[in-house]
């Protein structure tokens, strides 16, 4: 595999894509395909700009170097922490061009939030104090991955903000976590002797397993509570759900975490794919 795909991190993108399918389809006739491939555009270089920034910054600080989940470029040597960065520089600048387009079509407001947006993917660990490593990514995961990606979706396309945009965003946050929550268990045991203090360290192994558990439940929950009565498609992933759930709460851990994470980001991208169908129909 090329290694900038590989640096990507291609299984993380679902978490880009998720929340722009089911906005479009809240917005309903208000759909616009071009301002949802704008946003689109902006969400997956974002989720692009942060998997190279966070090699770089984590390759520069040696949290990667014993690390147990899939390679990352700068601690493998496989490219100079000086591309990485620059690659990550080039992903923020290309969804920056496409954000300030939409904030032309709709409203400055939202160079703002891209600003904001950039600099909160730049320091999650990056910088002198990440707050990545003090146990905050997955608030800031939920906040911008679920909230900011879905309701800013559903903004740039109907140029109005709903209760129903706000709840339909949580389950793209919930499962966003999610993916961050059973990678950051993966790695607890590293973490610890590295001194990153993520928040699976900070509440313990059962602790995180019973959060991620927590934050299944809440997705599935929050579309229920949309009272559409088809909302209750997204029940058929429930199976998948229930065997992610069995198997982490069963003690998987290491490197036989990496073929669940891989699963709840497939488990994001159905719930998605439902999700968005229930909501268009």
């Amino acid at each position: 595999m090329n290694k900038w795909i590989l640096g990507a991190r291609p299984r993380t993108l679902p978490a880009a894509i998720a929340p722009v399918l089911v906005a479009s389809a809240l917005a309903g006739s208000d759909f616009n395909w071009f301002r949802a491939a704008l946003a689109l555009k902006v969400s997956l270089w974002l989720q692009i700009g942060v998997n190279f920034a966070n090699d770089y910054s984590d390759g520069i600080k040696g949290s990667d170097t014993h690390r147990i989940g899939p390679t990352r470029l700068v601690a493998s040597a496989l490219a100079t922490p000086q591309s990485v960065r620059a690659a990550a520089f080039i992903s923020f600048a290309i969804a920056s061009i496409c954000g300030v387009w939409l904030a032309i079509l709709t409203s400055p407001v939202l160079i703002a939030v891209g600003a904001i947006s950039i600099a909160a993917a730049w320091s999650y660990t990056g910088g002198h104090k990440p707050y990545g490593y003090r146990g905050f990514g997955e608030i800031s995961v939920f906040v911008f991955f679920g909230l900011v990606a879905t309701i800013g979706t559903f903004y740039v396309q109907t140029e109005t903000i709903t209760v129903m945009s706000f709840i339909v965003a949580i389950p793209m946050g919930a499962l966003s976590c999610a993916i961050l929550a059973i990678n950051n268990l993966r790695d607890l045991t590293q973490d610890v002797v590295v001194g990153k203090k993520t928040l699976a360290v900070r509440m313990g192994d059962l602790a995180a397993r019973r959060a991620f558990v927590a934050l299944l439940v809440m997705a599935h929950t929050a579309a229920i509570a949309t009272f559409k009565p088809t909302a209750l498609l997204t029940l058929l992933v429930a199976p998948l759900t229930f065997s992610l759930a069995r198997q982490v709460m069963g003690g998987t851990s290491g490197a036989a975490l990496i073929p669940l994470l891989g699963k709840t980001a497939k488990l994001q991208l159905t719930f998605s794919a439902l999700f968005t169908l229930a909501l268009a129909i």
